[in-house]
């Protein structure tokens, strides 16, 4: 089965899926620092989501490892099939406690959309296999 791997990406959407990427990557960094340094904002969400503090310095290493499998190429679309398990845990934890739904609860949804945008954008065979019969030359 050929996914449209027979043309070349095009350099605009090439960069464009590196900044969504960057942005993600950056984004979790921050994310997963706080929580290995169990910093008090982390603290204080921990308290308000009913978690113990002790999971913090656990969920950061897991989210670590996720992040290090998504920028590694070979390994992006592992990375990111783990990432959306990990923002899916999230959502159940925001949902559980009546979190906004816009502005709270849907954010790792929003954060998701960009993991597989930056790596759609970036991998014609991804992008061809999640949407057969689209031309994406950008």
């Amino acid at each position: 089965m050929n996914f449209g791997t027979d043309q070349p990406i095009s350099r605009s959407r090439l960069w464009t899926g590196r900044i969504l990427t960057v942005i993600v990557v950056l984004f979790l960094i921050f994310d997963a620092t706080i929580h290995l340094l169990v910093m008090a904002p982390v603290v204080d969400s921990f308290n308000k989501l009913g978690l113990p503090v002790d999971l913090a310095v656990t969920l950061g290493v897991i989210e670590l490892v996720c992040l290090v499998l998504y920028v590694i190429p070979s390994t992006s679309v592992l990375g990111a099939v783990l990432l959306t398990g990990y923002l899916g845990g999230a959502i159940a934890i925001q949902l559980r406690i009546g979190a906004s739904l816009f502005s709270t609860a849907l954010f790792p949804v929003y954060l998701g959309i960009l993991i597989w945008g930056g790596i759609s954008l970036r991998d014609r065979r991804l992008a061809s296999f999640l949407l057969p019969g689209k031309s994406f030359g950008i």
